[in-house]
């Protein structure tokens, strides 16, 4: 576990050098808020509610991709049958490309919400990770954070990186050694930090519950919503697993950024659900009634047991192959046969 955190560590400390000004406008936004509402928990979930607001439009546009792509997985098993074999692989890719032009779907815009989350994820351990830094200061930062924040340092200090000095969330951390206290939690531990008692740790693994319970529900209401996709074995796998997937990276990470993965889940469930009943994107399961007739003889035939069923209201079986393979009589050759047997 600890191979792995520090692995973490590293790739975050790499992201922070390349995208350090990305670090400093989130931390500084955070402190900002901070400094009007003095509580961490409360400042990190208004800041995920502003980082989830600018990414509505591209929840929206991938949650359509996505039940596009659901609506065409019988088209797609067609063509996966008719062109079977590596010989026909180039045919295959061929055919799905045009059949994605003509339905107008993204084959990868579904996996946009999954993966959108993961950047700010990343950013937001390193921004927690910095502002919670703690050294063993020098004459020159004693002297510092006595003129900045008026307090006495005797012992190992927080030295918050990515947020002004002179703000009230610098001085809060100074002042508790970068312990980010908010309803009786430190935000800064993790799970399997070091905790007076196990009892203290029990709100930690509630919040990681709790954040994959939240990231089971979306997965699971959009399923249902879809029942071509609950007949796709790689969604099925993917809703099985990837809640685990991300139980085991929130294992590894702050409480504070997981409040922020737990709000993030809510406001998306939220907004998946009101794009669903504003009818911005209609799932499979609304517009199943409605299917296309086939083309030529069998769409005659199906179109005319349609008709009159509906006129009687009966409901006619399908019209079966030979029935489609008949030819369709001219009715002037049908009265001639009839005056001919007459005759006879």
């Amino acid at each position: 576990m600890n191979d792995h955190v520090l692995l973490l560590g590293n790739i975050v400390s790499s992201v922070g050098a390349i995208f350090q000004p990305v670090l400093n406008l989130f931390a500084s936004i955070l402190a900002f808020i901070y400094s009007v509402i003095p509580n961490y928990a409360l400042a990190i979930t208004i800041l995920t509610i502003l980082i989830m607001g600018a990414l509505t439009p591209l929840t929206v546009k991938s949650t359509k991709s996505m039940i596009a792509m659901q609506r065409v997985q019988p088209e797609i098993k067609k063509l996966q049958q008719k062109y079977k074999g590596a010989e026909n692989r180039a045919q295959l890719n061929e055919e799905l490309m045009r059949l994605y032009k003509e339905e107008k779907v993204n084959p990868a815009g579904g996996c946009l919400p999954m993966f959108i989350q993961y950047p700010f994820l990343i950013i937001l351990y390193d921004v927690i990770r910095g502002i919670t830094n703690t050294v063993n200061p020098s004459a020159a930062i004693k002297q510092h954070v006595i003129d900045a924040c008026h307090l006495t340092i005797t012992h190992s200090i927080a030295a918050p990186r990515y947020i002004p000095n002179t703000s009230k969330m610098y001085c809060d951390l100074v002042a508790n050694n970068g312990q980010m206290k908010s309803f009786g939690l430190d935000l800064a531990l993790k799970p399997f930090s070091h905790h007076s008692s196990w009892i203290a740790a029990i709100p930690f693994f509630a919040l990681v519950g709790i954040a994959v319970a939240l990231q089971y529900v979306q997965m699971s209401r959009m399923t249902k919503r879809n029942p071509a996709s609950q007949q796709n074995s790689q969604m099925a796998t993917i809703q099985k697993f990837m809640p685990i997937v991300f139980a085991y990276i929130y294992f590894l990470i702050p409480a504070a950024v997981l409040i922020y993965m737990v709000v993030s889940s809510i406001i998306r469930i939220l907004t998946q659900e009101a794009i669903f009943a504003s009818g911005v994107a209609t799932p499979l399961a609304a517009s199943s009634g409605t299917q296309r007739p086939a083309a030529g003889k069998a769409g005659a035939i199906a179109a005319t047991s349609t008709e009159k069923s509906e006129k009687k209201g009966d409901v006619v079986p399908a019209a079966s192959e030979e029935e489609m393979e008949k030819p369709i009589a001219n009715p002037s050759t049908r009265s001639k046969n009839k005056r001919k047997r007459k005759e006879r």
